[in-house]
């Protein structure tokens, strides 16, 4: 079996660390060795002073995808889980790593606002679209909140991702297992 990559991605709060998180306890079950690769982890890293413009994006993005391909190409089995809201990042995955897949958690921008203010971790500003929503309302700056996803910068929906998971209508636990069912067929038990 050759080494494979999905990328969980769509908007913050849509669901997919949650989602990446099934997932992997699910291969592990089943002595499927694979990576958790997220890029909050990577930003933290390679951008320490995060400033969240495009440029930094593009640079963590294209990190994120090339560390994606060194694993795979040395065998290692990889869930990718970022919001990648350009298709540019996306397509260059596609491009080097060989056996991959996107899938698509697609979620209504008010439930991901809704999911995103229950956060709870130290990896991400916490209440980043309240804080977006503040500071265009206020016109002030507000420290670590560059601009957002889904406020600021649209989201470039894919235009023929692997799989599509309505986030907001199927539960962490089913769509994980959806999302292995796909795994299993196109990478797996090949």
């Amino acid at each position: 079996m050759k080494a494979w990559a999905v990328w969980l991605t769509g908007l913050p709060g849509s669901g997919k660390t949650v989602r990446a998180k099934e997932l992997l306890k699910k291969l592990k079950q089943i002595n499927i060795k694979v990576e958790y690769l997220r890029m909050d982890e990577i930003r933290k890293v390679l951008t320490p002073k995060q400033e969240y413009t495009e440029k930094e994006r593009d640079y963590a993005y294209r990190a994120f995808v090339l560390i994606g391909k060194f694993l795979t190409e040395n065998g290692i089995n990889v869930i990718m889980d970022a919001t990648g809201h350009r298709k540019v990042w996306r397509e260059l995955a596609r491009e080097l790593i060989p056996n991959f897949a996107e899938v698509y958690l697609k979620c209504p921008l008010n439930i991901c606002i809704e999911r995103e203010a229950n956060r709870k971790n130290n990896l991400v500003v916490s209440n980043l679209y309240k804080k977006a929503y503040e500071r265009l309302k206020t016109g002030k700056k507000i420290k670590l909140v560059g601009d957002v996803i889904g406020i600021d910068v649209p989201f470039e929906e894919p235009d023929s991702p692997d799989m599509i998971i309505d986030s907001d209508k199927i539960d962490p636990k089913e769509s994980s297992e959806k999302i292995f069912q796909f795994l299993n067929l196109k990478f797996i038990k090949q």
